[in-house]
């Protein structure tokens, strides 16, 4: 489709696993569902740790975990543990002593990963806030800065403007941001935009409607077109080459345990 890399949401995992965002998962949870995700394509992988599940020792787990499978970068976030969802109320964030030392663990812990610094500090504190902690990350060492429900595209480019970062946008649903283009955000000085939850959204409203149809017309045959037809799915897994190959094996183990 022409995307360059790839977003791993703790949101839309957490979801994936019937819970909310509110950092129940565990590592090896984490650790175990990458692996999956890394060996079946070879884009770029982003991986949302939240608040690095624990201390700055978590942290360094973490990103040797996750560097050892491939990903290319990871975001941590500067709430307290158990976070909360960034565009809901309620949030704590930690002191910028105590987040700048999980920062500089996982920068010391990586070798060629990318660590993007979110700060939450717009919706606890105040725009004001989010831009000095932003700053202050910066020159901590983050590579890209995530500033976490901005509201206004004039909050998206004053940050810009006084931050002087590589920058990351969240453009999630219903949330507290305003949606903007890439182009959009190009433009003001963004260099990353993720979708989080749009793909996790988009395909529960599609099941959704197929099963109301199922319910309500006893037949799935007006949801068809919302759906990935069979060959589709099977491009998708590489059916064929794994046939291909059963097909040049399967012969010959037979030939030999005949009796």
């Amino acid at each position: 489709m022409g995307f360059r890399c790839i977003y791993f949401s703790g949101a839309a995992f957490s979801a994936s696993l019937g819970i909310p965002d509110i950092g129940l998962f565990s590592i090896d949870q984490l650790i175990d569902s990458v692996k999956w995700i890394t060996r079946s394509t070879n884009l770029p992988l982003i991986v949302d740790i939240d608040t690095g599940f624990g201390e700055a020792v978590n942290v360094v787990r973490v990103i040797k975990e996750l560097e050892y499978l491939g990903v290319a970068a990871v975001q941590l976030e500067d709430q307290v543990s158990p976070k909360r969802c960034g565009h809901l109320d309620g949030k704590q964030i930690v002191s910028e002593q105590q987040y700048v030392e999980k920062l500089k663990a996982a920068l010391a812990a990586r070798k060629n990963m990318l660590v993007i610094a979110r700060t939450d500090s717009r919706d606890v504190y105040s725009f004001d806030e989010a831009v000095k902690r932003g700053t202050l990350y910066r020159d901590s060492g983050a590579d890209v800065i995530f500033p976490e429900a901005l509201e206004s595209i004039d909050e998206f480019r004053q940050f810009a403007m006084r931050v002087k970062a590589p920058l990351l946008a969240n453009m999630t649903e219903f949330g507290k941001s305003p949606m903007l283009t890439v182009k959009d955000l190009g433009d003001i000085g963004y260099s990353l935009v993720i979708y989080p939850a749009t793909g996790q959204r988009a395909a529960l409203g599609a099941v959704k409607k197929a099963f109301t149809n199922i319910r309500d017309d006893g037949s799935q045959i007006n949801s068809l077109s919302d759906m990935m037809d069979r060959s589709e799915i099977y491009d998708l897994i590489d059916y064929e080459k794994f046939a291909e190959l059963d097909n040049r094996i399967a012969p010959k183990v037979t030939k030999k345990s005949e009796f």
